[in-house]
């Protein structure tokens, strides 16, 4: 809570001003002098740093007329409002490009302004940190932070754009004249994950409570390493280039495929499983799954290793909630998304004899229950009481449905409402007091990354364990044979399968669906055409029919949005800069 509100407060401090350049980013009221020869000040300066490490996950990122939220609208996981005005929308329906990224949509927390925002601010403390009066110690620890925020924000410009202009530890002024070239894809990757390892280096040993519980540690610097490497190794960027340009391909990739980059990011998430220093949060005795839905309630946990502290409140009810509990319902579960959760004992519902598809929530994986929010499902209401939320439609039918959340030809709702990371004791109207981080980085996403990269470096049979452990978490039943429903000595391709899958549904709304359907180079499969939703008719009191039925957003994915451009005012600012293929 301390930590939250000192980073509130240095943003109100030291907001921004004057801009001359994308790397440009002055103090407000308080000259560089005054804010460095203040310990103080140059700690708030390190949390305003900080306090825009949530951008890419927020539900409001892409605020609009009409609409919201994040990167995970722009897949198949999500619908909302099918307004142009939100980037999502834009993004799916194939009409981003130059001229608009970073000012049509999300003016201040886009693809590129943001990273590079923060970039030229850790940069301007390192330059500044020698000077400033701090222990020895202490100031070796802040230039650490900060060396890993910096790596941070640069493997979100790399994940969107490829290679990017490195400055270094360069601080550009406001009367510089800036043309700076990419650097090439391999220079970028190499740079990120050097810069991890010594910020972990640095760090070893240093642990964070109560105020500064949330702070960059060794184990958050490895894991982004895992993160980055995993990536690196993946289809898009591991010799996957759309273009035949070699000079522009090694730009936006590594040149050729090395299969050998999948072992480097298995060794690298390995080295955080092997840390012990986190583990999966587990209660299966209260209830099967309640310690995936315990965890997101929790600033504190064994899980999350870079966590974004927030205030206590209700701002994800207040974005996901149907109407009838006075929510915005942004980003609206999918039926693809449903349909991949598994059966409680682990099977899909295709091949388990537990789906009953006219009853489809029964004896399901018990995180489809604590992710979404579906017809019939009891949940709190404004009156603060639990009633049946309704998605049905009256068509075809005699009782009609009369609340606000059933699907209708007009609004064509998917049938679903958001529930992952939300207080089930809480609508919208009441009173939020549950203390929450984002978990920008959890030990889940590092099971998952060992068990990709295991897999795709030629042994799927070391992908199990981790698997087990998440299956075992969520409540699934072992089974006789103890695997959890999945199916022994699997091949790579199936295994690879079975890994995507369970990252789409471990990670739902977490902010890495959009990066993964880009990096396994799906998106042109998956966006195209309409996402899919659930249409559901009433027959009886009690009785319902489901069908699939098409959202009204139309899918055309592109090719070259597998990257995005980069904006064309650095281009005309930086004729050195080379944009991406096919824009």
């Amino acid at each position: 809570m301390k930590k939250t509100i000192l980073i509130f407060l240095s943003v109100a401090a030291l907001a921004s001003c004057k801009k001359a350049s994308f790397l440009d980013d002055k103090t407000n009221g308080l000259t560089e002098e005054a804010v460095f020869s203040d310990s103080l000040q140059t700690m708030n300066f390190l949390n305003k740093v900080y306090a825009d490490a949530g951008y890419t996950f927020g539900p409001s990122r892409f605020s609009g007329a009409g609409g919201s939220g994040n990167t995970e609208l722009a897949t198949d996981n999500a619908e909302g409002a099918n307004n142009l005005a939100v980037w999502a929308d834009a993004y799916v329906q194939g009409v981003v490009g130059p001229s608009n990224v970073g000012s049509t949509f999300a003016t201040d927390k886009d693809f590129w302004n943001t990273p590079y925002k923060n970039i030229r601010r850790v940069n301007l403390l390192l330059e500044k940190l020698p000077q400033a009066p701090f222990a020895p110690e202490t100031r070796k620890r802040l230039a650490a932070e900060a060396r890993f925020l910096r790596a941070f924000y640069y493997h979100y410009l790399v994940a969107a754009f490829g290679g990017v202009p490195l400055v270094g530890d360069q601080v550009f002024g406001i009367d510089d004249l800036i043309n700076l070239p990419r650097n090439s894809f391999s220079d970028c990757i190499a740079y990120i994950t050097a810069e991890l390892d010594a910020a972990a280096s640095e760090l070893s040993g240093t642990v964070y409570r109560d105020a500064d519980y949330g702070r960059v540690t060794s184990g958050a610097c490895l894991a982004l390493k895992s993160r980055v490497l995993l990536y690196a190794a993946s289809p898009l960027f591991n010799g996957g280039a759309l273009t035949t340009d070699g000079a522009l391909a090694a730009l936006v990739s590594y040149p050729s495929e090395d299969k050998g980059r999948w072992q480097l990011a298995a060794d690298a998430a390995e080295a955080v499983i092997q840390s012990g220093t986190y583990s999966l949060n587990v209660d299966n005795a209260t209830r099967p799954g309640n310690g995936f839905y315990q965890l997101f309630l929790k600033r504190v946990n064994s899980e999350y290793i870079f966590p974004y502290n927030r205030p206590a409140q209700k701002e994800l009810e207040t974005f996901y909630l149907p109407p009838t509990r006075s929510g915005s319902s942004v980003m609206r579960p999918t039926q693809s998304l449903v349909e991949s959760f598994p059966m409680r004992d682990g099977k899909s519902i295709r091949e388990s004899s537990q789906y009953q598809p006219n009853d489809p929530y029964i004896n399901r994986d018990p995180r489809l229950e604590y992710s979404i929010i579906y017809n019939g499902m009891s949940y709190m209401s404004n009156t603060g009481t639990k009633s049946a939320v309704l998605t049905y439609t009256s068509t075809g039918s005699t009782i009609a449905n009369t609340t606000s959340d059933a699907y209708t030809a007009t609004n064509r709702f998917t049938g679903y409402f958001s529930r992952k990371m939300l207080d089930e004791n809480l609508s919208n109207n009441s009173s939020g007091s549950t203390e929450r981080a984002w978990p920008l980085i959890r030990y889940a996403e590092i099971l998952l990354n060992y068990a990709e990269a295991i897999t795709e470096a030629g042994r799927p049979e070391k992908a199990y364990d981790p698997l087990k452990l998440l299956r075992e978490r969520a409540g699934i039943l072992p089974g006789a044979d103890g695997l959890y429903g999945l199916r022994g000595g699997m091949t790579v391709a199936e295994m690879r399968e079975v890994v995507r899958n369970e990252r789409r549904i471990e990670l739902a709304f977490e902010d890495h669906r959009w990066n993964d359907i880009r990096r396994w180079k799906i998106a042109g499969e998956v966006l195209k055409g309409y996402n899919s939703i659930d249409i559901i008719t009433r027959t009886g009191t009690t009785t319902y029919v489901h069908t699939t039925g098409t959202a009204r957003r139309p899918l055309n994915f592109r090719d070259a949005l597998y990257l995005l451009p980069l904006p064309l005012s650095e281009i005309q600012k930086m004729p050195k800069m080379v944009q991406n293929p096919g824009y």
